[in-house]
């Protein structure tokens, strides 16, 4: 059976993509009570009182709680008929009359009757609450189905009802060729819709109600135009989002500007994954604790949601502007034109909670909650706050001028963007070649922010190539004194480099040996290395095991593990712990096997290869084993004469009796 909903059936039953409120479920089928409540709901539905695109109601699910209950009940296939027709015949007294989609669906091979009411462009309807009396106007307002009049929100409904949301309107000025057949069918596959089924182009925009017949030829929606088409700007100026970043310094100019445009959804993700990139370049976060290590410049709940809405609730009827972003040095502002819908005011920012009043568009975000871009009503605010609490940053600030021209979300950056900010100026400023102004902005900024594990890092590098050791060291007991204890070991690490690389073998040793034994992922990683160059090999050994998925990822790392238990090996076989020996060996053979299976360049093949021959060696693996492993090491490099040498040697011990 093949299903004409514009939104996948179990994320509809699972309220993935649609809000529960905007859903309704009936167990069962009872034409004198189930069937009056279906036909109140329809009423709401397409009144569309809070412009969220009306919803659906599904026959043959229990609920419990605004949730489908699984397996689903089901309605008996003969009914399904009777069912609809019932329907459709109550919805003619409807006034004005409406109409809405039906669709037969089997989940867990139980037959559902699934009724979409899409919102009206007929709107406001009235219907009868029972098979007699007089008809109501019924709107929906969260998951309830009320009488607007008894609510006192009748003059209201009558009068924004009076106008068809821009998004949904009708688009004269364009044609159906205008849409482009092949990103409706990649919408409908991302959200796996039952209408990518269907073939005709046509039909399937009017079944997905981005194009209505007018005088006998077919009209795009706006909302079509804004989604599908090439370039939604030609119809729809402003139709973009554009990101500013602002050097951090005090001349305002700008470093880098982008420009997203295409469909909207297309523009918003490709705008969010620029974004998050920049947010998420400095979080590491811990999976085998509650804790987080560092922080990220914005926290990406927040920062989705705010783009996110800036997109769903902006105008686009004549507004030219486009959604902005802007990024200076201590904050993030997303701006949107014009300012919020009238009903909503700043206080209500202020106490995290917005009311129901209607949305702008209708249709921009039920998409854009079909794709799971944007969740449902009234979860972004308290989602942005917690998310920016959780991340240690301070509250976002929400503000729009009185005559709501237009409404700016700012979320202050987290104390770390300081950082970050001053490592990418000095990273600048060394490219061209202006060492000492890149000395003095990471110098500066950690001052300001000693407590930043980046800063202090790129501080102790620049000290120790300047000599200044007993500098070096200072920053790292200022930085050591203000972070948790897990913030330390990456700076400690950075400390035992400087000095490493300044031929200060006894100062790295000290400072090694300040390392706790339990360092987790990249620390571990860097500490193993660091460890095996001073040649601690056990202690190498123990921070490799610590080191857990980087390892895995890295070849220089997974080589450099198998040479300390290399090492190792020959120390038990000098302590005659030849089951030692065997077992580390093993281990090294496994590590050098898998480098070997992973792309790398090669002069790291070419040693791998000289390793495993080693090895291979040592267990007494056959001797077309070993030879073909120093070959292969030999192909790769063969300006490493000590690769033949050993093969000849090899080759000269072996016994001729063999």
């Amino acid at each position: 059976m093949s299903s004409i909903l514009p939104i996948n059936i179990e994320n509809l039953l699972r309220n993935q993509g649609v809000e529960s409120a905007r859903v309704e479920f009936k167990a069962s089928w009872d034409k004198a009570v189930t069937g009056y409540q279906v036909l109140k709901t329809l009423c709401a539905f397409a009144n569309d009182f809070q412009n969220l695109n009306g919803g659906y109601i599904v026959i043959g699910v229990e609920e419990e709680g605004g949730r489908a209950v699984f397996p689903p009940k089901g309605v008996a296939p003969e009914e399904i008929d009777d069912i609809q027709k019932w329907i459709r015949d109550q919805c003619n007294r409807i006034d004005p009359v409406y109409q809405p989609v039906f669709s037969p669906e089997v989940v867990d091979d139980r037959h559902l009757l699934v009724i979409w009411a899409p919102g009206s462009d007929n709107r406001p309807h009235q219907a009868p609450e029972g098979e007699k009396g007089p008809k109501k106007y019924f709107i929906r307002i969260g998951s309830e189905t009320i009488d607007a009049a008894a609510r006192g929100l009748l003059p209201q409904l009558l009068q924004m009802t009076a106008r068809i949301p821009f998004d949904d309107r009708r688009a004269q000025q364009a044609s159906v060729e205008d849409l482009r057949e092949g990103k409706v069918r990649e919408f409908l596959h991302d959200i796996h819709s039952g209408l990518l089924e269907e073939t005709d182009a046509r039909e399937l925009y009017r079944k997905m109600r981005i194009a209505l017949p007018v005088n006998a030829h077919d009209v795009p929606r706006n909302i079509g135009l804004l989604m599908f088409s090439d370039n939604p700007e030609h119809w729809f100026p402003g139709t973009r989002i554009e990101v500013v970043h602002y050097a951090a310094d005090a001349s305002g100019n700008i470093l880098e500007e982008k420009i997203f445009s295409g469909g909207i959804h297309e523009q918003l993700k490709s705008a969010l994954a620029y974004l998050e990139t920049i947010s998420s370049a400095h979080i590491q976060k811990q999976s085998h604790s509650f804790q987080v290590k560092g922080w990220v410049n914005y926290p990406i709940p927040a920062l989705r949601e705010s783009l996110v809405n800036a997109v769903y609730h902006r105008g686009y009827e004549n507004i030219s502007e486009p959604v902005k972003v802007y990024l200076y040095s201590d904050r993030m502002e997303i701006i949107s034109y014009p300012g919020p819908v009238p009903g909503i005011e700043l206080a209500h920012f202020q106490n995290n909670t917005v009311p129901p009043v209607p949305a702008r568009n209708r249709r921009i975000g039920e998409f854009l909650k079909e794709l799971k871009l944007a969740e449902g009503r009234g979860t972004g605010l308290p989602k942005i706050y917690k998310s920016m609490r959780d991340n240690g940053s301070e509250a976002p600030q929400f503000d729009f001028d009185e005559a709501r021209s237009y409404f700016r979300v700012t979320l202050p950056a987290h104390p770390e963007y300081i950082a970050i900010s001053a490592l990418r100026d000095a990273a600048h400023l060394q490219a061209l070649g202006d060492w000492d102004a890149a000395f003095k902005r990471v110098e500066e900024a950690w001052k300001h922010t000693p407590a930043s594990p980046a800063l202090s890092s790129e501080y102790i590098r620049l000290l120790g190539g300047k000599g200044r050791f007993g500098e070096g060291e200072e920053v790292f007991e200022a930085f050591r004194k203000q972070v948790p204890t897990s913030f330390v070991p990456a700076v400690l690490n950075v400390l035992v480099e400087m000095f490493l690389a300044s031929d200060r073998r006894s100062d790295a040793l000290k400072y090694l040996d300040m390392l706790p034994q339990h360092v987790e992922h990249d620390d571990a990683l860097d500490a193993a290395i660091l460890a095996r160059r001073l040649g601690k090999q056990e202690k190498a050994h123990r921070y490799f095991e610590r080191a857990g998925e980087p390892l895995l990822r890295d070849t220089r790392a997974l080589h450099e593990f198998a040479q300390t238990k290399i090492k190792l090996a020959q120390k038990s076989l000098k302590n005659r712990n030849r089951a030692a020996n065997r077992r580390l060996l093993d281990e090294a053979r496994e590590l050098l096997e898998r480098v070997l299976q992973m792309d790398a360049d090669r002069s790291r093949h070419g040693w791998t290869w000289f390793d495993l021959a080693r090895v291979k060696k040592w267990l007494k693996y056959p001797k077309s084993d070993v030879q073909w492993a120093y070959e292969k090491a030999i192909e790769l490099l063969p300006q490493e004469h000590r690769f033949q040498e050993e093969l000849n040697q090899w080759k000269s011990n072996q016994n001729p009796k063999e």
